[in-house]
């Protein structure tokens, strides 16, 4: 069994060591690159603020089963979506069984900001993404997320969520018009 130092190098990811199983990138890397990402999926794809660093363990915990057998036939990125979009799954299920609903992303969001003008200015509209979040379609959120608040170009998003590219463009394109809503809504009620 490998021991990793608790110390996290903060190098570049260097894609070729990525792609060759001969130099696959160590885990300690892998975890030093890519907890920002996995984390703000797992809030994105529902999981409470309480249980997100929870999930995140776990989805780093079979990172480092897995590792070895990644041979860079895909993105980091889109590999480790696909581990921790798993990984949300069954705890969005384990809190359906504990509680009897979907308690979803709302009132649990936290934000702090230099001012309280701009905390509470951040935290609404954090709240607002996050509610959003909670009442959209699984797979319109799965895009929305990776497409429009990670940033990923559509092709990434089609090959990370295994479909058709004219479906990814699709379901962004929906999920768009639902935040337009959404948004038009809240401005409409204040």
């Amino acid at each position: 069994m490998k021991v990793f130092s608790t110390a996290l190098p903060h190098t570049p990811v260097d894609p070729a060591a990525v792609r060759s199983n001969q130099g696959a990138m160590p885990f300690a890397q892998v975890y030093s690159e890519y907890f920002p990402f996995v984390w703000r999926c797992l809030r994105g794809l529902g999981l409470q603020a309480g249980v997100v660093d929870d999930a995140a363990q776990d989805v780093f915990l079979v990172v480092h089963r897995q590792l070895e057998t990644f041979r860079g036939q895909s993105s980091m990125r889109t590999w480790l979506f696909g581990i921790l979009r798993n990984v949300a799954s069954n705890y969005r299920r384990r809190t359906v069984r504990k509680e009897g609903h979907n308690s979803g992303l709302r009132g649990d969001v936290t934000h702090t900001a230099p001012g309280p003008l701009e905390n509470a200015q951040n935290a609404q509209a954090a709240a607002f993404v996050q509610t959003f979040l909670a009442d959209l379609d699984e797979k319109k959120r799965s895009v929305f997320i990776l497409g429009v608040l990670e940033e990923m170009s559509i092709p990434e998003v089609a090959a990370t969520l295994s479909i058709p590219l004219n479906t990814a463009y699709t379901r962004l394109r929906r999920a768009r018009e639902d935040f337009q809503r959404a948004l038009a809504d809240r401005r409409g009620g204040q």
